[in-house]
């Protein structure tokens, strides 16, 4: 594309392309631009891929990002923002804010650490709490935590990558976070895995399933499980009956919103195929978006 390029550092990752599929794809093994934006709103998705990007592989032919261009915190809707400036040591992993209706925010996951990004993400009201899903992302949050005067929360299966978390979720049972928001232990990517429910609307999911372009559905990424496809099967078995949310956002791959019907439905049917998954090695050429 004229003016932009992918440069060799690109991990394929695929964050780029979840917020500018029409203007990116994937081609033998990284991300590719198909063509240069026609509109506002296809630019402004382009500088949304440029500044998600963990390697900022995505450049202007001058070499030289222009930050007045940098979107983030980029609202999803009126309760969600991403936060964007995904990090390395997260391996591209999304974050996101969540807005409270006291006016408060929590954290879910972490973006790259600057002091500077933390009063952005600040801006949007006083972080009450950073909320890991797995360890996996669990770089940066003692920072963030600490910067907010937040409480860092994980599960005690991944205690050891945060082990000075203020708050730590023991067992399989439910717990409350505040404000609507609810930490679901699922066991399988990680032996603590968890996800988020907010208000029977939002589900956090980390890296335990996800939303895939390739085949329309949501979906495990079996070739990363990296403790037990057969715990992982195990723990959707048993939340999927409940489980009520309609706009599901994980660590890594798509995101989507659908009737909460039609994505509990999706879920099970999930829970479902997950039965007959056995293990296999890690192997990340093997993710297909």
């Amino acid at each position: 594309m004229d003016g932009w390029y992918v440069d060799d550092r690109c991990t394929n990752c695929d964050v780029a392309r979840q917020f500018a599929p029409e203007l990116i794809d994937e081609a033998e093994g990284k991300s590719r631009l198909l063509r240069a934006p026609t509109n506002e709103t296809e630019t402004q998705h382009l500088h949304a891929a440029v500044f998600a990007c963990h390697t900022r592989s995505i450049r202007p032919e001058s070499g030289k990002l222009d930050p007045t261009t940098d979107p983030f915190p980029l609202a999803l809707d009126d309760h969600v923002l991403a936060c964007g400036h995904n990090a390395t040591r997260t391996a591209g992993a999304n974050s996101y804010l969540l807005l409270r209706p006291s006016g408060t925010v929590m954290m879910i996951d972490t973006p790259r650490w600057s002091a500077s990004l933390a009063d952005r993400y600040a801006a949007e009201g006083p972080v009450t709490d950073v909320l890991l899903t797995h360890r996996d992302h669990a770089a940066h949050g003692r920072q963030y935590a600490d910067h907010f005067g937040a409480r860092l929360w994980i599960h005690e299966g991944d205690l050891d990558a945060a082990p000075d978390a203020d708050q730590v979720i023991r067992g399989l049972e439910d717990v409350q976070i505040g404000e609507g928001v609810t930490a679901v232990p699922l066991p399988g990517h990680t032996r603590g895995s968890v996800l988020y429910l907010a208000d029977d609307r939002y589900c956090f999911s980390g890296d335990s399933f996800y939303w895939s372009r390739m085949t329309g559905d949501l979906e495990i990424a079996e070739s990363v499980t990296w403790y037990s496809i057969e715990e992982l099967a195990a723990s959707l078995d048993r939340v999927a009956g409940r489980l009520r949310f309609e706009h599901v956002l994980p660590g890594h791959g798509g995101r989507r919103s659908l009737p909460a019907e039609e994505m509990s439905g999706r879920l099970r049917a999930l829970a479902e195929r997950a039965q007959g998954m056995r293990p296999r090695p890690i192997d990340f050429t093997a993710l297909r978006w």
